[in-house]
């Protein structure tokens, strides 16, 4: 068996002829065996037939008109011809010394991965995940049903009546009780906010989250919309920083760490600060549009356009590599629920404490800002672009609280829609308009962080001014076509 793989490699008769003819003319010692030098010089190798024309100068005529005559006997180059000689000896070889097991049919898994990673089959598994995920889980049953009960079974029933009267009872100074209990108290606004509000949102985000993660859903979900996001300058790969956007915009922004090139962190930066909405932000608004599904389509088709028109804008003017993608694909499981509840309750420890005091820290900086008069100057000033969008001076309130934390400012709105101030297309011009809104002080101080002060300026400014353009836009079509929601 040995001796038959170690014969020369038989070659069609014509090229054998050839061969035979070249290696008869070459008369000089070349450390190799002829053979090999014949072969050489059909495939033209330039550095071969140089030490060639050297040792052999009476022969090398008759060698390059052989050559020539290989060359228009075949169709193709004798190089071509030879690589699949070689390629059909090297089949036969190991066809003789390998044994081939059946192929596994596919099991439900790996149909299951395929499906998913398919763009026709790919997207309405997408969009059963964002619906029952998203829509239902977390912004009907968490931003719904727990927000209605802790807002005003919890809230507004027990706590804040309670803690109006302990402190106006205890707290002989009228400054330190609108500090703790007044309209825009410590209490009564920044604790009931991060809890009855932001809390079941942000819970409910964070446990449908540790489900899809678990499974191994985000991987194929990055492999599906790859095709889609090279358009807008991104890989597969940016859908984790982005999808987390979902849940905080300043950990996401922190991720793009792993993007692999400057331009994709830059422009995936700025996507997240422009048209990503966290999830308690973007809870509070399907609760807010939860009753008016036309305003709900309409907001989700704006910021949609917006992240794709922005995207592709950056992709064009931003110089720099073009995005490259390769990924592990782990297995599909079924989600652990010890991992879901861990994941759950680690992220939402590490989002409650920071959030708790920022809202805290919000509630003294409007109480001092009300003091001395600082507070009703910046709501004027915003009361101005906030006229031009077409919505009641009073909605400058939430845009400033915007400022402190996107989600703070959505949590105004709340109010705002309880108080029966806003129309329904107000209700949806305002929800566009702050979910383009400035980022957050934290997320504004980590694009600076990761993206240096420049570039983290530049886009807040840039951000501000297109928000409210949007805003301007959406408010001018309703008008001049004559919309009502």
């Amino acid at each position: 068996m040995l001796k038959d793989f170690a014969r020369k490699i038989g070659y069609d008769d014509p090229l054998d002829i050839y061969l035979a003819k070249i290696e008869s003319l070459l008369a000089s010692d070349y450390k190799i065996s002829k053979r090999s030098i014949a072969l050489l010089l059909l495939q033209e190798d330039k550095q071969v037939l140089d030490i060639v024309k050297n040792k052999e100068k009476s022969g090398i005529d008759k060698i390059i008109t052989i050559i020539s005559e290989a060359k228009a006997h075949y169709l193709h180059s004798p190089s071509y011809i030879i690589n699949l000689c070689r390629l059909r000896e090297a089949n036969r070889i190991a066809f003789a010394v390998t044994s081939h097991k059946k192929v596994r049919k596919f099991g439900f898994r790996e149909l299951l991965s395929k499906i998913m990673m398919n763009p026709f089959t790919g997207a309405p598994i997408l969009l059963l995940v964002l619906y029952y995920g998203l829509y239902k889980f977390v912004g009907t049953f968490g931003a719904g049903v727990l927000v209605d009960f802790l807002e005003h079974k919890v809230f507004e029933h027990h706590v804040n009546p309670f803690m109006i009267n302990l402190v106006n009872n205890t707290v002989p100074f009228k400054l330190l009780q609108d500090l703790l209990v007044g309209e825009y108290g410590i209490i009564t606004l920044g604790v009931r906010y991060a809890i009855a509000l932001i809390l079941p949102i942000v819970a409910t985000f964070f446990f449908a989250f540790a489900i899809v993660e678990d499974t191994g859903y985000l991987p194929r979900l990055a492999m599906l919309i790859d095709q889609l996001f090279k358009k807008i300058g991104l890989s597969g790969r940016a859908v984790i920083p982005l999808v987390l956007g979902f849940g905080c915009d300043t950990m996401a922004t922190m991720v793009t760490r792993t993007l692999p090139t400057k331009r994709e962190r830059i422009i995936a930066t700025l996507l997240l600060a422009l048209a990503i909405p966290c999830s308690a932000q973007m809870g509070v608004i399907l609760a807010l549009l939860g009753d008016k599904p036309l305003g709900l389509i309409v907001w989700l088709g704006v910021i949609m356009l917006v992240f794709f028109i922005v995207g592709f804008l950056a992709a064009k003017i931003m110089p720099g590599e073009l995005p490259s993608f390769y990924m592990e694909i782990p297995p599909l499981r079924w989600p652990q629920f010890a991992n879901i509840f861990l994941k759950t309750w680690t992220r939402l420890k590490w989002y409650f404490l920071e959030i708790l005091p920022l809202f805290i820290f919000a509630s003294v900086l409007i109480w001092v800002g009300q003091i001395t008069g600082v507070f009703a100057f910046l709501v004027k000033i915003l009361e101005h672009p906030v006229r031009w969008i077409g919505l009641p001076d009073k909605a400058a309130v939430a845009f400033l609280f915007g400022f402190f934390r996107r989600d703070y400012g959505a949590a105004g709105l709340y109010d705002l829609k309880k108080a029966g101030l806003l129309s329904g297309n107000q209700l949806v011009i305002a929800c566009i308009t702050l979910t383009l809104f400035l980022p957050c002080i934290a997320q504004l101080l980590m694009n600076i962080k990761e993206r240096g002060i420049r570039m983290g300026i530049a886009m807040s400014v840039f951000i501000l001014f297109f928000s409210f353009w949007t805003g301007y836009l959406v408010n001018l079509f309703f008008v001049l076509f004559n919309i009502r929601l």
